[in-house]
């Protein structure tokens, strides 16, 4: 198999040339101290900013590159991904079985049919746990793979390779799973576009909104900070959406803040009463959602005359969000109802993983993968 050249994906990280931070235990990640010993610590990077001032990490030559946060450290993330894995002793069984200088090659093999994400995600892990590993690619994030197919490899030290497995996988696994679901949503939900919401699972709000740009859907806010968003609670709380929509404007005005606004709106008296508010006032709002105006029947369709009601009422004036009993088999009805937007909530909360193994003897895994149905 003809692999791509890894020099175009791989991700090369700025150093940092002190070695206090090795643990006291002389183990790091179930590795040899003395083998970490030849691999300096390297910073931790955080995702908030423009990457182009740190020399040794560019995010530039990726092919979707991973969501702006301003907080969100993606490499502690990665490394707290390895310790919980690695414990106080490391890996005990890779210690007490593989000669610390041995070297092998292991091959990355789809169990089945998807759309591969987290390959970036991986080297990153390779690269935290051994900057020696040389890893090979013949995909892409983004790019479609069947089951059977070796997609990818990486060689160097077994040790390194066994430890980083698990983390690799888990980490690819889930985003490969997110992307694929996303992107099976996007292609019926056009011309709408697919939105996941922050139903994600608590510490990979970046990597599972990374998954879903990777599957060719768009980012909602990312969290709390980034958008004003107006639900349910905050309107009953204001006393109506009429006084919410007023609040939230005197704030920004006071504080000079300028974000996108959504107000969710669950009837069509209260999409009246928004557009009555916005005829009146100048507004921030920039979206309406219409939450549960798509209506489930007894046959399993469903009824979607009051959200295109909302639509044609809206008129384009604002951007318009549909939300609530979106699947696979209501999502293409949905979106022919002229709204921009259908944000789905399953596509991160309800993820079915992507089948993946990283395997030495690939040809011995692909016995058992036809035997077992998986290759």
């Amino acid at each position: 198999m003809a692999f791509a050249s890894s020099s175009s994906s791989s991700l090369s990280f700025p150093l940092q040339k002190s070695c206090n931070a090795y643990p006291a235990t002389g183990i790091l990640y179930g590795l040899p101290f003395t083998t970490r010993l030849r691999s300096p610590i390297r910073q931790i990077i955080r995702m908030s900013a423009v990457q182009a001032e740190k020399p040794g990490l560019s995010y530039e030559s990726l092919p979707i590159k991973p969501p702006s946060h301003p907080t969100y450290d993606l490499l502690g993330v990665i490394k707290s991904a390895l310790a919980e894995d690695a414990g106080d002793r490391g890996d005990v069984t890779c210690l007490a079985t593989i000669p610390s200088d041995m070297e092998v090659e292991a091959h990355f093999l789809a169990k089945e049919n998807g759309i591969v994400a987290g390959i970036a995600l991986a080297e990153m892990v390779f690269y935290e746990v051994d900057p020696t590993l040389k890893v090979e690619w013949s995909q892409k994030d983004g790019d479609s793979v069947h089951k059977g197919l070796e997609f990818g490899k990486v060689y160097g030290r077994a040790h390194s390779i066994v430890v980083a497995e698990r983390v690799v996988l888990n980490f690819m696994q889930r985003m490969s799973g997110v992307a694929t679901l996303t992107k099976a949503m996007a292609d019926l939900a056009s011309p709408a576009c697919i939105l996941e919401t922050r139903k994600t699972a608590p510490g990979l709000r970046l990597v599972d909104k990374w998954a879903v740009l990777i599957g060719g859907g768009k980012n909602h806010r990312m969290g709390l900070f980034d958008m004003v968003m107006i639900k349910d609670n905050h309107i009953s709380i204001a006393g109506g959406i009429t006084n919410a929509l007023k609040s939230v404007d005197l704030y920004l005005q006071q504080r000079n803040l300028q974000m996108e606004v959504e107000v969710e709106t669950r009837t069509i008296d209260e999409v009246d009463k928004v557009l009555d508010y916005a005829s009146q006032t100048k507004t921030s709002l920039t979206r309406i959602m219409l939450d549960n105006m798509v209506v489930p029947l007894s046959n399993g369709d469903v009824d979607v005359s009051m959200l295109e009601q909302a639509v044609n009422l809206i008129k384009g004036r604002f951007e318009t969000e549909a939300s609530g009993n979106v699947t696979l088999e209501t999502v293409h009805k949905i979106g022919q109802t002229g709204v921009d937007y259908i944000s789905s909530g399953a596509l991160t909360h309800s993820v079915k993983a992507l089948d993946i193994s990283l395997k030495i003897d690939t040809e011995l895994a692909l016995q058992v993968g036809r035997r077992t149905k998986r290759a």
